[in-house]
């Protein structure tokens, strides 16, 4: 627990580096142009965003994933604009940057998990992966179908009498979603971590999946 709670710490110590902010700034505006590309689709839309913030998330930790999904919600309406602003959709960006943050920080203190061949002496670390599926199902378990749908149906985006045929909608489009998003996490996230670190971002004993 107490080592939870310090990643929280470390990670607010990173907005005292300009590497960090630069780099973040960064992906905020790769967020907004995959912002630009969306699909929409009845009661749901796609698009790619998430990427930059899980970058972000796994870089920077909880702390800077939250407030950079807090910038990238005010950013992408004053950008693209679209109906009435309502801070409580910028809270939830936030939580999908605090999620990514939590289940990816190359920082957080933990075992890595590795898989050995039988039949060779060949390893392979598959912490980040394991830890890339979990923040991606989480988001797409609370975020998108609990929280954004619970937001919807009280701000009637959604009515109650189109409930059912809204969450099978939204069910079908995360469930498709995700078969794209999981291999682009897979090839994403480990190449942004492989630059940052020739970048001298962090040291090896830092990190603990994927390296």
């Amino acid at each position: 627990m107490k080592s939870f709670f310090s990643m929280f710490a470390k990670s607010a110590k990173e907005l005292t580096k300009i590497r960090t902010l630069t780099i973040t700034g960064i992906f905020i505006a790769v967020s907004m142009v995959l912002e630009m590309y969306s699909i929409d689709l009845p009661y749901a839309k796609i698009n790619f965003a998430f990427l930059a913030i899980a970058v972000i998330g796994m870089l920077f930790g909880p702390t800077v994933g939250f407030m950079a999904g807090l910038i990238c919600d005010v950013v992408g309406f004053m950008v693209h604009p679209t109906g009435g602003f309502l801070p409580i959709y910028t809270l939830v960006a936030g939580v999908q940057g605090l999620i990514y943050g939590i289940c990816l920080y190359i920082k957080n203190d933990s075992h890595s998990i590795i898989v050995r061949f039988k039949y060779s002496s060949r390893e392979i670390d598959i912490t980040l992966f394991l830890r890339a599926l979990l923040a991606r199902f989480l988001d797409v378990i609370i975020i998108n179908l609990v929280i954004n749908t619970t937001l919807n149906l009280h701000y009637k985006f959604i009515h109650e009498d189109s409930l059912s045929a809204a969450l099978v909608a939204r069910i079908a489009k995360n469930v498709i979603e995700l078969v794209a998003d999981i291999p682009l996490l897979f090839i994403l996230l480990p190449a942004a971590l492989a630059a940052y670190k020739r970048m001298g971002g962090t040291h090896s004993k830092e990190i603990q999946a994927g390296a």
